[in-house]
């Protein structure tokens, strides 16, 4: 399941990449091993500027629609180069300054955002895949990340008439176990990856309390029942929704700060 989700959707994208990613090395291995490899010298260069070039590419890809896909073509292309650039790009910055740890702060800056830009957005990438494919296989309710809230307080005062005129095991069961929860949402990052323990968890008390209810109060438990675990599920969207929103600006940021960081070292290389 986990390979499904990295499997590529452009075959030829990932053949291409890989066949430049090892072309790259070996061009970098042949000429490390002919002279001394550093940055200012010709190789050194030459991949720090191809690498520069693709980072400021990948940058206008949020601006893809007003440039009217230009120069890529179609929104397909820009993605599939968004994701297969940033990775060519950063190898290249690797053998920009040979695989080597940067000497000062300003190029560990450097390193260390763009590292940080291609693994977020390889994670962008799994987050992309999973979420949507998890919450359409697993979950039967959909709703919108902005009335998750609303829908989770309904659901309290649902439970609430429900529980009206209730005998006073189920009302102190529901009170002790259930109405505070009922109200307030439950994001947990460990959603991403399971949610089916916490829906045991949260259902286990039922099956305990159900043996000491009469036929007609079983009923209400199991509409109860019926509410927690759309409960639930209104916190699984909830989580994986916030998952994605929140990474966004954890991938973009960074990313717009690496390209301020590189006009600098730019402008620095050619005015020293």
């Amino acid at each position: 399941m986990a390979w499904a989700l990295f499997r590529a959707k452009r075959q030829e994208w990932l053949r291409g990449f890989l066949i430049v990613a090892a072309g790259s090395i070996v061009i970098y291995l042949g000429s490390a091993w002919w002279w001394p490899w550093a940055p200012g010298r010709w190789g050194g260069l030459t991949f720090g500027t191809i690498a520069a070039v693709i980072f400021l590419v990948d940058a206008l890809y949020p601006l893809r629609r007003r440039l009217q896909a230009w120069p890529l073509g179609t929104a397909q292309r820009w993605l599939q180069f968004h994701i297969y650039g940033g990775g060519i790009a950063c190898l290249y910055v690797l053998i920009h300054v040979g695989f080597r740890l940067p000497a000062g702060l300003f190029g560990w800056w450097l390193l260390l955002l763009s590292l940080w830009a291609t693994l977020s957005g390889l994670a962008g990438v799994y987050l992309q895949k999973s979420i949507p494919a998890q919450l359409a296989a697993n979950l039967g309710v959909e709703a919108i990340y902005e009335r998750i809230p609303a829908l989770s307080a309904r659901l309290q005062a649902e439970a609430d008439t429900l529980l009206a005129g209730a005998p006073d095991l189920l009302q102190r069961f529901y009170l002790t176990n259930v109405r505070t929860w009922l109200g307030t949402l439950s994001p947990s990052w460990g959603y991403l990856m399971d949610f089916r323990a916490e829906r045991e968890r949260r259902l286990a008390p039922f099956r305990e309390v159900s043996t000491y209810l009469s036929d007609e109060d079983r009923g209400k438990l199991t509409d109860l029942q019926a509410i927690v675990s759309e409960k639930i599920e209104l916190d699984v969207q909830y989580s994986l929704q916030r998952i994605l929103k929140l990474w966004v600006p954890l991938h973009a940021v960074p990313s717009i700060v690496l390209m301020g960081l590189l006009v600098i070292h730019i402008v620095a290389v050619l005015l020293f």
